[in-house]
């Protein structure tokens, strides 16, 4: 059976913004811009497993965090607080899907996300 893995990438937040059309794209063109993360894809394809999703985060500016209110005033009781968050000197800033069926080479990949922090990750439970 093949299981699908998350990985996410936790590290110090990023200037997303700098990256966007019209803003200046760091290092040139757009295949350019990440190659650790290409050679993470090649990898990966290279170990026998298969990248089904994944996505870089923008900034924590970009987004925020909610506390939901309880029974039916789920949304009328929620605290939202905007992002960047001042407790904290990480964040999720992207993440990978991929399908192995070997959990150790699940691991494996662990280690080969690129990142200027850490990886968790964590087998997707089955919902269909």
């Amino acid at each position: 059976m093949t299981d699908t893995y998350a990985y996410l990438i936790h590290e110090p937040d990023w200037e997303s913004d700098d990256y966007l059309e019209g803003g200046g794209v760091p290092g040139g063109a757009p295949e350019t811009n990440f190659p650790a993360h290409q050679a993470f894809q090649d990898a990966v394809e290279r170990l026998g497993a298969r990248i089904v999703g994944g996505s870089a985060l923008q900034n924590a500016r970009h987004g925020g965090r909610v506390t939901p209110g309880a029974g039916d005033r789920v949304e009328a009781d929620a605290v939202y607080s905007d992002g960047p968050y001042p407790d904290t000197t990480e964040v999720v800033s992207g993440f990978y899907l991929v399908e192995t069926d070997d959990e150790a080479l699940a691991r494996r990949i662990a280690a080969l996300v690129p990142t200027g922090g850490h990886v968790e990750w964590r087998k997707v439970f089955p919902t269909s």
